[in-house]
């Protein structure tokens, strides 16, 4: 008997995106990219247009690469970029491990820079798939951050004859190995350096406008931090939750994190610990913003020590996590 061909499923992981290189030009690209998506920018086209090209491309690139700079690797890469490369190797690890009957294609993808969603579809589809669950790796939705994935997705399927069946996995706040992988990092963290005074969840912001207009962004990451602190048992005096990364003079969603780790500082709390629920790899946000820059004002405040708590990239737990959230959907793609 003439055996069937083998089921050919994809996954793609998707992250926000990265220079392709720590050059001012590279940042420039990658900056006009990411911040002409409506998505991002509200303001309207004219007005963004000129304050885009006349006051930020012009200054803003030769800095953003000075700091990428700071964190890029010895290996010519950024460590985005590379953990979501392990992340893909090690999902595709585990879910053709569980599917035997299936090739299973686990690929990296960019909202923004390289490599890009359609560059991954069109890699797909060549290795003959027509099922793909895409999982956005932000835990809480926002339209600035998933929504340009799903952009994506319908751009590059209005230029196709024959349509692949995409599943979008919309965000993953409240699930409950997320929550137990984020409370086993900050446990692991602690058991080797100590328990501080204050654990801080920190969270990349978004304008408050978004948040009035109806991006439920901040209150996942309300419940996110909620049920990490519930599941570490932290009294309520323990925790806070805040939001970092903010951008032009508009008023962003509040806390900040600068502020309230300085304003800790000056009320006399001596040791902090930080930890990025919403950052699936470690990045510039969260290497030089979170670990170099906040600790110095945090620091200077009046503040003795300060740790930032790695983002959970390719922790086994992690890795579980993501092969959980897509198995069910290639297991109903297979019949199984």
């Amino acid at each position: 008997m003439t055996e069937s061909p083998r089921r050919q499923v994809g996954v793609l992981l998707a992250n926000l995106g990265t220079p392709d290189a720590p050059t001012t030009a590279a940042v420039r690209r990658f900056l006009r990219q990411f911040l002409s998506d409506r998505r991002v920018i509200e303001v309207p086209r004219p007005i963004w247009w000129l304050v885009l090209n006349a006051f930020i491309l012009p200054f803003r690139p030769r800095r953003v690469a000075r700091l990428y700079q700071s964190i890029w690797e010895r290996e010519g890469d950024s460590p985005m970029r590379r953990i979501l490369r392990e992340q893909c190797a090690l999902v595709q690890r585990q879910l053709s491990a569980v599917l035997p009957h299936a090739d299973v294609h686990v690929l990296p993808a960019m909202s923004y820079g390289n490599p890009s969603v359609a560059s991954a579809l069109d890699a797909l589809q060549a290795k003959g798939v027509e099922q793909v669950v895409v999982l956005p790796l932000f835990p809480q939705y926002s339209a600035t951050s998933t929504a340009p994935v799903a952009d994506a997705l319908a751009r590059w399927q209005a230029g196709q004859r024959n349509l692949l069946a995409l599943t979008l996995i919309k965000d993953y706040f409240r699930h409950p190995v997320y929550i137990a992988a984020l409370a086993a990092s900050v446990q692991a963290h602690r058991r080797e350096h100590g328990t501080a005074e204050k654990l801080l969840f920190s969270f990349h912001g978004i304008p408050q406008s978004y948040a009035d207009k109806g991006d439920p962004y901040p209150s996942r990451c309300r419940e996110t931090a909620e049920r990490v602190a519930a599941a570490l048992q932290l009294p309520d005096d323990a925790w806070a939750f805040s939001f970092q990364s903010r951008f032009g003079p508009q008023a962003w969603v509040k806390p900040y994190t600068d502020h309230l780790l300085e304003s800790w500082g000056r009320a006399g709390v001596a040791s902090v610990q930080v930890v990025c629920p919403a950052f699936s790899a470690d990045c510039l946000e969260t290497l030089e913003e979170i670990a170099e820059e906040n600790r110095e004002g945090f620091l200077q405040a009046g503040g003795k020590d300060y740790q930032y708590i790695p983002a959970l990239n390719v922790r086994a737990d992690h890795v579980a996590l993501m092969s959980a959230l897509v198995r069910p959907h290639l297991e109903a793609f297979l019949g199984q």
